[in-house]
């Protein structure tokens, strides 16, 4: 989360991890969404539901294309058919295919494509107060990362484990990225065992 009012991604378990640091639901209208790999879209169900029945806050979703057709399969299959009969209805929801830039709802982007799995994904550099925070969700080491994180002043990406890490970044790899960026401010995700410099904390919370 960025300002407490934009999301990156929506893996599991996000609402409880709200609440358990405060962080009022609603007042998130803005997410981004990298790729559908269930990691990154299988806390949405839930939140859904908190815009539709406690907050009912608007919510905009831009993310790659098929966005729309994906997350609405996604909650019909969370909710069945009350879904479209009465959640969907109740608070105001609106899908966004990313662009290679663009402004929604006062955040400027701009996109990049990302290499990960067979389709792939798409990073994203936001404009925030004069500042870049470049968020890449899951990729390889390729030179798309390095296009995406280039002359931003805070960069979230995932540093998966040592090695060779099947279509994601290896440890080596994010602090060698890193370490040619050195005005950058990294943050590690997605790493899935061990102690990682620069590694994020669940329910961590961080002024830059």
């Amino acid at each position: 989360m960025v300002d407490g009012r934009i999301l990156l991604d929506g893996g599991a378990p996000l609402l409880p991890h709200m609440h358990r640091l405060g962080i009022d639901p609603g007042a998130v209208q803005l997410l981004f969404l990298t790729h559908f790999h269930g990691d990154h879209l299988l806390g949405l169900p839930p939140f859904v539901l908190h815009h539709a029945f406690v907050s009912l806050t608007p919510l905009t979703v831009v993310g790659p294309a098929g966005v729309e057709g994906v997350l609405e399969q996604l909650f019909r299959l969370a909710w069945g058919e009350e879904w479209d009969s009465e959640f969907r209805t109740k608070f105001p929801l609106r899908y966004v295919e990313a662009e290679p830039a663009g402004s929604v709802d006062g955040v400027e982007y701009e996109t990049v494509p990302l290499d990960h799995g067979r389709r792939g994904c798409t990073g994203y550099r936001l404009h925030l107060d004069g500042r870049v925070l470049a968020y890449a969700g899951d990729t390889e080491m390729t030179p798309p990362l390095e296009r995406l994180v280039t002359g931003a002043d805070v960069v979230v990406t995932e540093a998966t484990g040592p090695g060779h890490p099947h279509s994601h970044t290896s440890w080596e790899e994010a602090a060698a990225l890193a370490a040619r960026h050195p005005d950058t401010r990294f943050f590690f995700n997605h790493v899935y065992a061990g102690e990682l410099a620069r590694a994020v904390q669940d329910l961590e919370v961080v002024d830059v």
